[in-house]
């Protein structure tokens, strides 16, 4: 039996260990084929809080790794890539946020990098493609926050960029081919301009703005190449992904200057011919708002001559210099969703059909396209399980062939959600934040599990909502406590003591942190680990549900008398209603 046991493991472990020395021959062609269908691992590593001004030093580095949750992702495990390759995909794209974990110098977190690569590993382990990249880095401003990588300020961010490259090169130089480094993600100009550079200026044009920004996006796609090339190893040859400015993709005739970030691209210069790629990322609208307002579904003809359009410029302006495309992000942008509403939800059947055409259409130019997030979504990836699954296959079977046997898990309800792992001290300013969507994925009943170390005779755990508004009452281990936890005195403990408490929220507390979310605070404090549980939610067996058969619940147990579509459990069964 131990033998038995060993040999899937001695395989596991050979055939990662491949991936840490086999030198890399595929060409940038080959691996873009090769790919297949890919995901984003969006809202995750990438996520942030606002930090203001780039120019001032607490902008910098003021985040840990709880940041992985704050846009409502549970932490990434193994677990979630296998569940996506037994259903087909071939790559996950992991877009990766630096400046809140790096200081103003450019030197990254050791931690973070570490975070980085446990996440890299967990890909690749699943015998998947995996591309990294610089994302929220760049971007649009706005009254809370600056993104410090723009297209026109090339010359000012050079050093700081190159050496950001250089680091994460280093990390991964003896990585095989399965690892692909993009270069920035959509970076714009000073105005945040999209569609095209100084879109955003009175004018809708400047000529010297928009120069100052091509010039500065081939100059950061250059500097990365020469960074990524001199750190050696199997980066020499490592296939490098370089974005056209915004991620544009030159769709559209309302401009004449739509299709300038892939006229003015270029192709960066490379001792390794073959080694490069560009992306560009495009969302569609499957729907418009006619002349009274009303939303219609747009004919499909008039989408797939879009699709069919946008596919000839790509070749004409960016494969025709020398490099594959790949579409880096791609959905759909929902002309309703300010009503809380999505394209799957209101118009699926067509949906289905634009995403069917897309996926054909792209695998026949020799493009990859990465889905930007849905399909699993919040809690779902800790099942994990797919919220979308026959979005999800509909995308396979268009790439693979209606033949393809893909698993598609449907969800379960969920019974924990984990938060922070590692080691965290906790101080002023230096918090974890747990997402108010992630209170809500774990249902009504859920509560907070804490595992920790009181390190300084004065300790305290504070909680306070996720905009400092106030602290919320609580209950620790079921003894009610207002806003300040005090460990060696709950527990009559000796410093250095490590405990695990359970914190429990009455209703209206937890409609808040729903809503806002929690901040956990405090000092002497060490956190190991935070996670939201909901002992409710494990569901009984058909023959033991006390549920009467007429009647719906959510699946963490709230009964809904007029249910709306989603998925709810009926008679101990889990039921879809459409």
């Amino acid at each position: 039996m131990k033998r038995m046991l060993l040999l899937p493991l001695l395989f596991v472990a050979t055939s990662f260990y491949n991936h840490l020395n086999a030198q890399i021959t595929e060409t940038a062609t080959d691996a873009v084929r090769n790919m297949g269908v890919g995901w984003n691992l969006g809202n995750t590593l990438d996520a942030s809080t606002p930090a203001g001004n780039y120019s001032q030093s607490s902008y910098w580095g003021a985040q840990g790794l709880e940041s992985e949750t704050y846009w409502g992702q549970p932490l990434a495990t193994p677990e979630l890539f296998a569940m996506m390759k037994n259903a087909g995909y071939g790559a996950i794209r992991v877009p990766v946020t630096w400046y809140n974990h790096m200081d103003a110098n450019g030197n990254v977190k050791v931690e973070w990098m570490k975070r980085v690569r446990t996440v890299v590993d967990h890909v690749l382990k699943a015998g998947l493609y995996c591309i990294i990249n610089v994302h929220h880095d760049t971007g649009a401003d706005n009254d809370k926050h600056q993104s410090w990588l723009k297209a026109d300020l090339y010359s000012q961010n050079k050093d700081r960029y190159e050496l950001l490259w250089k680091q994460i090169a280093q990390e991964f130089k003896d990585y095989d081919g399965h690892l692909l480094f993009e270069s920035y993600n959509e970076m714009l100009d000073t105005k945040s301009s999209w569609c095209f550079a100084s879109y955003n200026t009175p004018t809708r044009y400047d000529a010297t703005l928009a120069r100052n920004s091509y010039d500065g996006i081939n100059g950061y796609a250059q500097s990365f190449v020469n960074v990524v090339r001199a750190t050696g190893g199997n980066n020499a040859t490592r296939n490098l992904v370089v974005n056209t400015y915004a991620a544009a993709n030159g769709s559209g005739t309302w401009n004449t200057h739509l299709q300038d970030p892939l006229k003015e691209m270029k192709l960066p210069e490379d001792n390794e011919k073959g080694h490069l790629i560009f992306e560009i990322h495009t969302y569609p609208q499957i729907a418009t708002k006619n002349a009274q307002g009303k939303v219609e579904n747009r004919k499909m003809e008039d989408i797939r001559k879009e699709i069919d359009d946008n596919i000839a410029h790509l070749k004409n302006h960016l494969v025709a210099k020398g490099a594959p495309v790949i579409i880096g992000e791609w959905g759909t942008s929902n002309v309703d969703a300010g009503d809380g509403k999505t394209d799957y939800d209101v118009r699926p059947d067509h949906m289905k059909l634009f995403i069917e055409y897309f996926v054909k259409q792209t695998k026949a130019a020799g493009m990859a396209a990465f889905y930007w997030m849905g399909i699993t979504d919040g809690f779902y990836r800790s099942m994990p399980a797919f919220s979308q699954p026959d979005l999800a296959e509909c995308m396979i079977k268009a790439y693979h062939g209606s033949d393809f046997k893909g698993e598609y898990p449907t969800p379960q309800a969920a019974s924990a959600i984990s938060c922070f792992e590692g080691e965290k001290v906790l101080g002023w300013g230096n918090g974890i934040t747990i997402a108010g969507a992630l209170f809500k994925s774990i249902g009504a009943s859920g509560q907070l599990e804490l595992t920790y170390k009181h390190t300084k005779n004065v300790d305290d755990i504070q909680f306070f909502y996720g905009d400092w508004s106030t602290k919320p009452p609580f209950m620790a281990d079921g003894k009610k406590y207002d806003g300040d936890f005090i460990p060696h005195s709950h527990y009559s403990s000796p410093l250095g003591s490590e405990h695990t408490t359970i914190f429990t929220f009455d209703d209206a507390v937890y409609e808040h942190l729903c809503k806002k979310g929690l901040i956990i605070h405090g000092d002497g404090i060490t956190i190991y680990k935070a996670q939201l549980t909901n002992p409710a939610s494990a569901i009984a067996s058909p023959t033991v549900t006390p549920h009467a058969v007429d009647a719906y619940y959510t699946l963490s147990g709230q009964r809904i008398a007029q249910p709306s579509h989603g998925i709810f459990i009926r008679g101990g069964k889990k039921v879809v209603v459409r």
